[in-house]
């Protein structure tokens, strides 16, 4: 019987065994805020940034940090990753950029962690290459937002669009 769970009756950690889980495709979006300062936004509206196109060096580092997600969070499996994909959304309202990353896998794990660590490292790209025009940017709500496969289902914990 696969254990579920980190802990061992004397308190350490381990991987979860995921051996008696099911092979299924698993789905997981996570997204993240980057919230500008209002005298900053029309610069990345425009996309006149001293480092370049910001959103083309979020969108790979997105990536890369999906498929790098088992090295950087101790106890995550190394997952055979389908398909990443990061997306943004300029936010005018609110002086933001909306990311989103949607990974999929085919696997016995979901992909939630992955999702996750794409948005987030995809919103620290935007910070590193914006933050020459201004120190106040801000990294806000990262969140996931919808899964499915495994034994859970389909969560829909925030409506995607």
């Amino acid at each position: 019987m696969a254990e579920f769970t980190h802990l061992k009756p004397n308190g350490s950690l381990h991987m979860i065994d995921v051996s008696a889980k099911n092979w299924t495709e698993r789905k997981a979006i996570a997204k993240a805020n980057v919230v500008f300062p209002p005298e900053i936004y029309p610069k990345v509206l425009a996309q006149d940034l001293p480092k370049g196109d910001f959103l083309a060096c979020a969108r790979v580092a997105g990536i890369l940090a999906a498929k790098k997600t088992s090295e950087l969070i101790p106890l995550c499996h190394p997952l055979p990753i389908t398909q990443v994909q990061i997306d943004f959304k300029f936010l005018p309202e609110s002086y933001a950029l909306e990311i989103t990353a949607e990974v999929k896998t085919v696997a016995q794990t979901g992909v939630e962690m992955e999702a996750l660590t794409a948005v987030t490292i995809s919103a620290l790209t935007v910070y590193d290459m914006c933050k020459a025009l201004h120190k106040g940017i801000r990294i806000e709500n990262i969140r996931l937002v919808y899964k499915s496969g495994g034994k859970s289902g389909e969560v829909v914990l925030e409506e995607t669009s």
